[in-house]
């Protein structure tokens, strides 16, 4: 059974190569930053916005590709149920950081599959996560390792790169964290499989 996944994300896509699990990648091109400030405003919680954001991509893909199944995903970061957005730029990367510092924050992931435009199943995952208590030029000398155009894509951390260093903890699944709770994801395959 090949499965459409409707992310950009290489990560994603080499967790699902990682698993065997036969897929090609359309991405939904979906305005993400709009709908959040939509959800926003509505007073929609970090979780509900995973969720939101994971069923809107794979619909939109889903709509368009008739009888497959579409894997729809998406990650925030949650601070205080405030949802913490990725960085616009260096400086905003650095101030992201400060707010993590010494202190508990989650990062939620959820994925939908879609089938003919409706979502037929969903999971959202959450692992909480502990930066250490580091000093501003620490901070600096991280951000100084990482590309401007990852850090702009991916957020301030990278869990499967430089990012683990900033972390006196990590509770949960780490497929999870770099972006799909892949475990769900195949047991639900391995369930319905025709």
């Amino acid at each position: 059974m090949k499965i459409i996944l409707a992310s950009k994300s290489g990560v994603r896509k080499q967790i699902l190569d990682k698993y065997k699990i036969d897929h090609e990648v359309i991405v939904s091109n979906i305005d993400e930053e709009e709908v959040k400030k939509s959800l926003l405003a509505e007073g929609a919680n970090p979780l509900s916005i995973s969720k939101n954001l994971a069923e809107i991509k794979s619909i939109k893909v889903s709509n368009k590709n008739p009888n497959r199944l579409v894997l729809g995903a998406d990650s925030v970061v949650s601070l205080n149920d405030q949802l913490i957005n990725k960085p616009k730029s260096r400086n905003e990367a650095f101030s992201i950081l400060k707010k993590l510092n010494n202190s508990i924050h989650y990062l939620i992931s959820s994925v939908c599959i879609s089938k003919n435009g409706s979502m037929i199943w969903n999971h959202s995952d959450s692992s909480e996560l502990k930066m250490k208590n580091l000093s501003d030029n620490q901070l600096n000398q991280y951000l100084k390792k990482i590309k401007t155009e990852t850090l702009l894509s991916y957020g301030v951390y990278q869990i499967e790169a430089d990012g683990l260093e900033l972390f006196e903890y990590i509770k949960g699944d780490k497929d999870s964290i770099m972006g799909l709770p892949i475990k769900e994801i195949i047991n639900y395959i391995n369930h319905n499989k025709k």
